[in-house]
Order: C-alpha cells, then structure tokens, then sequence
C-alpha cells in the first residue's frame, strides 16, 4: 500500500501486531513513534510510523529483547532497520527456496524428469 495515511487497522493487518499491542508500543516508544490523531483522537499512522513498528517488532520478538534495551537500540535506528531488512529478505528468500523443494518434490512423486 502506498498511501500517506493508514488507519490502526490496517497497520494491524500489516505488521501483524494487535490493536492494543500496537497503543501499548505507542506509548512505551512515544520517542520514536509519534502517531498523529484527529480530533475525535483517531490515529493515523505514516510509512515512517510504520518502518519505527517493524524496527521495534524486530527487536521485540525476533531478538527478543525487553522494551528497555529496544529503546536503547532504536538510538541507532539505521543499524536496526539494515539488520531488520537483511533478515526480512533472508526469510522471503527461505520462503521461495521451500517452495522449489516443494515443487521439486512432486515433480518427482509424478515420477517426471527435473532438469536444472
């Protein structure tokens, strides 16, 4: 999606992170993550919004780390997202590798020739 604005519900679907999850991280990261609101208090999250989530979901729950040292590492923003990057094209790569064992395996149960 390419839009200047996205609702908490799609972000939600985006990043894969509940609706209170995501208020939760609002205000333990409020440094980093300034979501703007109307005036009924409605969110609306940026692309930058967005990259600050990953960054901080990255940390969270693939490195495992307490909020505590997050917030320590997103002081070094740059860093986090290149590694976060790296390890998001690591898993797509992984994702499509699995596939191509998938279907060469079948290819094989049918019993047809897999030249490579």
């Amino acid at each position: 999606m390419d839009k200047s604005y996205y609702s908490i519900s799609e972000v939600s679907e985006l990043v894969g992170e509940s609706h209170p999850t995501l208020r939760y991280w609002e205000m333990e990261f409020a440094k980093y993550l300034q979501v703007k609101r109307n005036n009924k208090g409605t969110r609306f999250y940026t692309q930058q919004n967005i990259d600050t989530i990953k960054n901080i979901q990255y940390l969270l729950r693939e490195n495992r780390i307490k909020i505590e040292g997050a917030k320590v590492r997103l002081k070094n923003v740059a860093e986090v997202e290149t590694k976060r990057k790296v390890v998001e094209k690591l898993k797509s790569i992984r994702k499509e590798l699995v596939a191509i064992r998938l279907e060469l395996n079948s290819n094989e149960a049918l019993g047809e020739t897999v030249v490579v």
